[in-house]
């Protein structure tokens, strides 16, 4: 299955501060380089009583040749915040889904799709898709990421995120080849336009727990407290999980799952949180414009890392994890 980019036709479904990070931004569009190349609601009916078993026989049901009975809907196709994530929807009605199997091992991902970015400075990243590891399919992205700022590496695409609307539902399968460490690292960005010129929305990991980090004033999600850090959780490494966030453009609301279950330290809302989202609510007038998604790694403070990246989805409605 290779990706597809339409325009929706329904709606379908990162840090303690690290001021003084040398040149620390990931705005592609400056010094990105071309890769080198459900079920509607259910109704339930009952049987006819003029067909159905006699009733004094308490083991008799209903004959499943003529019974027309549906389930009700499950209550996770339709609330954002369900712990399971809603069936997955068809890659080809998705804006943005990418799973790496039609890309030549050892090459670039589709550089008609996917720009290989090394923003600002380049050094030791390295970045190709391979076949030792995948979550579906037999080939995902494997990052190689260096333990210095220089050594940054992504794969970076924007046409998708603009045409899906101001609700921005994402979803990857991430693996990560060792725990995260107690240094800042990101993996995922995500260029705000509205943001002190193009400053990135961050997703990575710090005291070794995933998290958000706004770069322009280096607030984190959750705070890094005892208490924030327990609203988060460690990934396990070698082993894949599943990623979902939700960005809302116009309400400036964030929100996190992961393996389908929302994580309350990963969550903006119209609220201060304490320990949670009270330093993002230091920019009250914070409304992101999104222009790209970049997939890699970037470290602060020495951390190396192999990751593999696979199965990406962009929608404007929550995609889960099947």
């Amino acid at each position: 299955m290779h990706l597809t980019l339409r325009t929706p036709t329904a709606a379908l479904a990162l840090l303690l501060a690290c001021g003084g990070d040398p040149g620390d931004t990931t705005d592609a569009d400056t010094s990105t380089t071309a890769a080198p190349t459900s079920d509607a609601p259910g109704t339930t009916t009952t049987a006819d009583p003029t067909t159905t078993a006699d009733p004094t026989a308490a083991t008799t049901t209903a004959d499943p040749t003529t019974s027309t009975t549906t389930a009700p809907p499950d209550s996770s196709t339709t609330d954002p915040t369900a712990t399971t994530g809603p069936p997955a929807t068809g890659c080809a009605d998705l804006p943005l889904c990418e799973d790496f199997e039609a890309a030549a091992v050892d090459g670039p991902p589709d550089p008609a799709t996917w720009t290989v970015a090394s923003p600002n400075c380049s050094g030791a990243g390295t970045l190709a898709v391979r076949d030792d590891q995948a979550h579906s399919g037999a080939r995902a992205l494997r990052i190689d990421g260096g333990g210095g700022y220089c050594d940054h590496v992504f794969i970076a695409h924007s046409a998708a995120i603009k045409a899906v609307g101001p609700q921005v539902y994402g979803r990857f399968w991430l693996r990560l080849g060792a725990a995260l460490g107690q240094g800042h690292v990101t993996f995922m960005t995500l260029r705000d336009s509205n943001d002190a010129g193009g400053k990135d929305l961050r997703m990575g990991g710090q005291s070794q727990i995933l998290m958000w980090n706004r770069e322009s004033d280096d607030a984190t999600l959750p705070s890094l407290s005892p208490a924030g850090i327990a609203l988060s959780l460690a990934p396990t490494p070698q082993q894949w999980t599943c990623v979902e966030f939700m960005i809302d453009q116009d309400s400036a609301e964030l929100r996190t799952w992961i393996d389908g279950s929302e994580l309350a330290g990963l969550v903006v809302d119209a609220e201060p949180t304490p320990d949670v989202d009270q330093q993002w609510h230091n920019k009250p007038d914070w409304k992101p414009v999104l222009e790209d998604i970049k997939l890699g790694w970037e470290s602060y403070a020495g951390q190396t890392m192999v990751l593999h990246v696979d199965d990406i989805a962009l929608a404007s409605a929550r995609i889960g994890c099947d």
